[in-house]
């Protein structure tokens, strides 16, 4: 489809090809641990000197600066000082450039994309080289929170993540919010709710609209996840609205699965689908104190028991019911050391790793299918015929069926010609 990006800006295909040069440069890079991506590899001028008896050969290094320099030549001087200090704050610890990082990759602007994805291809060059120190193991642990409106997962949130910083970890929390359909607006609650947390200079919270995305996961919350980590956090935690597909939408990008359930009233197992409890790697019964302890420990004993009929989704971990209460605190250091037996299983057998990368695959193939969607919506021939073709369906005059055969038999006929 050769017209498919004609739209996309002057400065795409350009672009485009440094990105995939720089992946492509970035496999050496990462192999011989040289500091060129590190250090103003924008600034086409700027070469790579030996410095300490650490690096490898100046001309390997000087290979690889001239490989990547001679693809951005495209980026202007404003850009690459934008993308420079954006990259040195983050890798640094800065919590200013990290939200004005993550602001970046959520645009909407086609250049400032662009310029968001080059970014995020320093951030993962710098974390594989961590990993690569680190024996090949992740350096962060991600962790997504979901559970039913009402479970207490900002509460849950505020004294895990508080206890977690008292033990010299730092935690960042993506919690994706509820937009409004109509004005596109954001509550942005859980930042408010998490007061402690926030004013906690080992903590990073950031509230993101769900924007009306399916699962009210953000299409941006994965490359998120990845500045987060490249900034030094090494707990992730990603808290969804709860509801339709999220639970899936989070359990396909993080290392562990946690599902919250209030220990409310009535036969809970019926109203939680089957699909997000064999997703769940841990489930959590919140609000196990005072009177509803004993409602709490019912609901523990049936969701143990029901975890038992299922088709295990590892062959490390057996998935684990306990309780907590986020007011008393008990039970909070439990859920903890579960999660970290549950990570320490995962990554000697291997299954973290490969869980990521299957991870990694299913979320490229969800973008192209939301930026196909995106154009076939966009392309003349589609709008053009799109407004007749829905009058039509609404009125019974064909079926959707035919109005989609007919869009499409539109869209490529325009698209090959």
């Amino acid at each position: 489809m050769p017209h498919m990006y004609h739209k996309m800006g002057r400065f795409s295909f350009p672009l485009l090809r440094h990105i995939a040069s720089l992946s492509s440069s970035l496999t050496v890079l990462s192999a011989t641990r040289t500091c060129c991506l590190h250090r103003g590899v924008f600034t086409s001028s700027h070469p790579c000197h030996q410095t300490t008896g650490r690096d490898h050969s100046s001309q390997h290094r000087r290979g690889v600066s001239t490989a990547l320099s001679h693809e951005i030549q495209d980026l202007s001087g404003p850009e690459q000082r934008l993308l420079n200090k954006l990259y040195e704050g983050l890798i640094g610890g800065q919590r200013a450039s990290l939200a004005e990082s993550i602001t970046l990759v959520e645009t909407q602007h086609p250049r400032k994309k662009e310029l968001a994805q080059v970014l995020l291809q320093r951030v993962l060059a710098y974390r594989r080289e961590q990993e690569s120190r680190n024996g090949g193991k992740p350096m962060a642990f991600r962790v997504g929170l979901s559970g039913p409106p009402g479970a207490g997962k900002s509460s849950f949130i505020e004294v895990v993540g508080k206890m977690l910083t008292g033990r010299g970890h730092k935690l960042s929390v993506l919690a994706v919010d509820p937009s409004s359909c109509t004005t596109g607006g954001s509550l942005m609650g859980d930042k408010t709710r998490m007061t402690e947390l926030s004013r906690d200079m080992n903590a990073f919270i950031r509230p993101s609209p769900a924007s009306g995305t399916l699962g009210g996961v953000t299409r941006t919350t994965n490359e998120a996840i990845v500045l987060c980590e490249g900034a030094g956090y090494d707990i992730v935690l990603v808290e969804t609205v709860g509801v339709g597909q999220s639970e899936f939408a989070v359990a396909d990008m993080v290392d562990m699965f946690v599902l919250l359930i209030p220990p409310a009233g009535g036969d809970e197992l019926q109203g939680i689908k089957r699909g997000i409890i064999e997703r769940a790697d841990l489930v959590v019964v919140t609000k196990s104190d005072g009177d509803l302890v004993v409602p709490a420990r019912r609901i523990q004993t049936e969701y143990t028991s029901a975890l038992k009929l299922l088709r295990r989704s590892s062959k490390s971990w057996n998935p684990k019911v306990v309780r907590a209460s986020s007011h008393t605190g008990e039970g909070i250091p439990e859920v903890w050391a579960k999660m970290e037996s549950y990570r320490e299983a995962m990554l000697a057998s291997g299954e973290l790793q490969g869980r990521r990368k299957a991870q990694q695959k299913v979320w490229m193939w969800s973008l192209i299918q939301e930026n196909i969607l995106s154009h076939f919506q966009n392309h003349p021939s589609v709008r053009g015929a799109l407004p007749h073709l829905e009058q039509k369906v609404t009125s019974g005059a064909i079926s959707p069926g035919l109005a989609s055969d007919l869009l499409l038999k539109a869209f490529v006929s325009s698209s090959s010609s």
